[in-house]
């Protein structure tokens, strides 16, 4: 099962580098559930990718790290591609966790470093 986690978890972050929309089908559970976006379904996932290539269409995700653990993969990444800000800032990172049942991702928890909205602007407030 550790190995399915592991191969679940890099087949998303390839469809996501890809930009293979269509492959989210197949990942993700109908069911899905972001917690951090708040989220349900694939469709919410389609657009959420679709936002990011909008806004970064150079945005490609490396993964640094993985520990999987039964059902659980946790992940540590940088975010590439993404302007840097006033500041110049270093490529924006993300934890994620994501539970995969099934073969699929069921549920993901996440935090990222990116202060930007994914218009590109930088967050108001």
């Amino acid at each position: 099962m550790t190995h399915d986690v592991r191969a679940i978890a890099q087949r998303m972050y390839d469809a996501f580098n890809s930009r293979d929309l269509a492959e989210a089908e197949a990942i993700f559970s109908g069911d899905f559930v972001s917690h951090p976006l708040g989220t349900v379904g694939v469709d919410s996932v389609v657009e959420a990718w679709s936002r990011l290539h909008a806004a970064f269409p150079d945005i490609q995700v490396t993964v640094e790290d993985m520990l999987v653990d039964t059902d659980r993969a946790a992940v540590r990444s940088t975010l590439h591609g993404i302007p840097a800000d006033a500041e110049g800032q270093p490529s924006p990172s993300m934890m994620e966790i994501f539970r995969v049942q099934d073969g699929r991702i069921a549920e993901l928890w996440g935090m990222s470093t990116l202060n930007r909205s994914a218009d590109g602007s930088a967050p108001s407030g």
